[in-house]
């Protein structure tokens, strides 16, 4: 059977790292230019974002940069000593949107891959074979793409690797290809910039040309959420995934998404993928379980599996988010004695424990650490910071790293679970 990349959002130098630390593959990242990304990548600079690259590939993890954005004339300079750079850093793939920038990037930079953007909608065997044409090694599925549509576009195009989204954000315009921010704040979202107006609530309005008269049409108190999309969840496809041998990279979406969602998603996919590599099963519902301890706006399994005529539940009518179950109190630092708190957490808390590697057992006066019910516990019996002081509490303002009773893995979170309105509020 095919060996399927897991590939994982790394908006900064920290979620490259968990995404890593809880198995990643690849990771796509970028330096904020040219990106559609940039937003969350505007914690990389050229020397971090080289830093990074080195750090993924110490570890066998190839970094993909993302220079999917739609340049306007004046700014291709700009874009072809982007590129240069990217080359310098030496990054495993880049990913485009467009023919110009494709070719620019040919030209430039032979020894690196290219990678179509979703936003250029490659829909069939003939988009797939004039991208192969112009040089692309890999496309990325449009997001309405039908995994039925790909086994079919792989028997006549076998020598294109094809990418699909598995998980994240969903934008309610075709493939992304939306003004809806640029209208209102003059951010282009095809430039970056979206500002996620989809997300809000709006009021309606039905007017009478006869009369001039205007109705008000209210179906909750702060507007509706006509244009709200759920979150794509394909946790339990993966093995009709998987077994359609035509899939080489299954892709994660990140953009402003939180450290905790880069390593529950990923390590979620991970599982589900390795269980299946090793037994021809998956139990996608423990995975499932745990991706809902992550916020979001509820999931559906959007298009991939079903006609966009078959689904009435792809839309979240009612909020913009939906709170996970379970809140970060903590993440461990890289020392692996020590934590950062990240939420709030007492003397005496019990704290789940959620790591990228194996937890050893452990009892002491700061507390222990144990396994029940196939979970892992930490339990706290007294805070003490590394330079010796004993609080009751400490909250995420503290920048005082606190001892753990022994080692956890670099990047293990701690969390909480937290009560929590079905609407957000």
């Amino acid at each position: 059977m095919k060996k399927v990349e897991l590939l994982s959002p790394a908006g900064d130098f920290e979620k490259l790292k968990i995404a890593i630390n809880y198995g990643a593959d690849a990771v796509y990242a970028g330096v904020s230019h040219f990106s559609l990304r940039c937003h969350s990548g505007k914690e990389f600079n050229y020397e971090t974002f080289k830093e990074a690259v080195d750090y993924a590939h110490e570890r066998g993890v190839k970094v993909y940069a993302t220079v999917n954005s739609f340049p306007f004339e004046s700014q291709l300079g700009l874009v072809e000593n982007h590129i240069k750079k990217l080359k310098e850093i030496g990054v495993d793939a880049m990913i485009i949107s467009t023919l110009g920038v494709i070719k620019k990037a040919r030209e430039i930079a032979p020894e690196i891959d290219i990678h179509l953007s979703t936003q250029a909608n490659a829909l069939n065997s003939w988009d797939y074979e004039a991208y192969r044409d112009f040089g692309v090694k890999r496309i990325i599925a449009a997001r309405e793409t039908m995994l039925s549509d790909l086994i079919k576009i792989k028997q006549k195009v076998p020598d294109i690797e094809i990418e699909v989204f598995v998980h994240g954000a969903m934008c309610f315009a075709y493939s992304g290809r939306c003004l809806l921010s640029a209208v209102q704040f003059g951010r282009n979202p095809n430039k970056g910039s979206c500002a996620n107006d989809c997300r809000y609530p709006y009021v309606l309005y039905a007017e009478n040309p006869d009369t001039g008269k205007i109705f008000k049409m209210e179906e909750y108190s702060d507007g509706t959420y006509i244009m709200n999309a759920k979150d794509l969840c394909l946790i339990n496809y993966m093995p009709e995934i998987l077994k359609s041998g035509v899939i080489d990279s299954v892709k994660i979406e990140g953009r402003t998404k939180a450290p905790y969602y880069v390593g529950v998603v990923t390590k979620a996919y991970r599982d589900a993928i390795d269980e299946f590599e090793k037994t021809g099963k998956c139990n996608s519902e423990k995975y499932y379980k745990e991706i809902l301890t992550t916020k979001n706006r509820g999931l559906t399994d959007a298009y991939l599996v079903k006609r966009p005529y078959e689904r009435d539940n792809t839309q979240n009518l009612e909020t913009s988010l939906t709170h996970g179950e379970w809140q970060v109190a903590g993440i461990v630092n890289e020392d692996e004695n020590t934590c950062m708190c990240k939420y709030k957490i007492f003397s005496g808390d019990v704290l789940e424990i959620l790591s990228p590697k194996e937890v050893n057992e452990c009892k002491n006066e700061i507390g222990k650490i144990y396994k029940e019910q196939s979970k892992w516990y930490l339990k706290l019996d007294k805070i003490i910071t590394k330079n010796e002081k004993e609080l009751s509490s400490v909250h995420s303002g503290n920048q005082n790293p606190i001892k753990l009773p022994c080692k956890l893995p670099y990047l293990t979170f701690l969390r909480k679970k937290v009560e929590f309105s079905p609407n957000g509020v």
